[in-house]
């Protein structure tokens, strides 16, 4: 998903390498296509985020690149990798500019969720793995110290203020947005890709159709 988010950005001004990069996503694709997501029926499906951000990764502006990844039930069924708009002066600034992006998918897809029946009556948890950044939307003292941040990023502020989203600390290591933020060693790549249970169709249970 990061590598399509990054070419997407070089549409109208691509080189050879790019072209080359373009050929290795390809290449994976053809090499995975037989991978997929084993959603399974559970009695309370609750929704469910992670949320991260690299910090200044883009070499040619130094934005951040946001990464959100959303479950309801079993398995991640909605994900993004996003560039940010403005420039963050601190990990924790871009944390939670990606946290406040986070918070306005989780808020359309309560919305989209209730039409469907499934209506959310607890706070849609989002996992974030900076103190700084959570502490920035819950502690005033930090919001009114963050005035340079675009201001429609504050309303993240009211969400959590509302219940309608809850922002909780997770280790790095369970972070699975990260793998939408940047380019990984492949252990590493390997390691969140299987937290986000993405694995060969034969390993699936159930009936699977190609």
């Amino acid at each position: 998903m990061f590598a399509a988010s990054l070419l997407a950005r070089f549409m109208h001004c691509n080189t050879k390498k790019h072209y080359g990069t373009a050929k290795r996503v390809f290449r994976y694709i053809q090499g995975t296509i037989d991978n997929g997501i084993e959603y399974q029926k559970v009695k309370e499906a609750v929704l469910n985020g992670y949320c991260d951000s690299d910090w200044s990764g883009s070499q040619d502006d130094m934005k951040s690149t946001s990464g959100n990844a959303f479950s309801f039930g079993s398995e991640v069924f909605s994900w993004a990798s996003v560039k940010q708009h403005n420039v963050a002066l601190s990990t924790a600034k871009a944390e939670y500019v990606s946290a406040s992006e986070a918070t306005t998918q989780a808020i359309w897809l309560r919305f989209i969720l209730e039409d469907f029946g499934e209506l959310q009556t607890e706070a849609t948890p989002s996992m974030v793995d900076n103190i700084s950044a959570i502490a920035m939307t819950r502690n005033p003292v930090f919001h009114q110290k963050t005035k340079h941040i675009n201001r429609r990023y504050y309303f993240i502020y009211e969400a959590l203020q509302e219940g309608v989203v809850e922002l909780r600390y997770c280790k790095f290591e369970e972070q699975v947005a990260y793998i939408f933020t940047k380019a990984l060693p492949k252990d590493r790549f390997n390691y969140l890709r299987g937290l986000l249970e993405v694995k060969p169709v034969n390993n699936l249970e159930g009936n699977v159709e190609m």
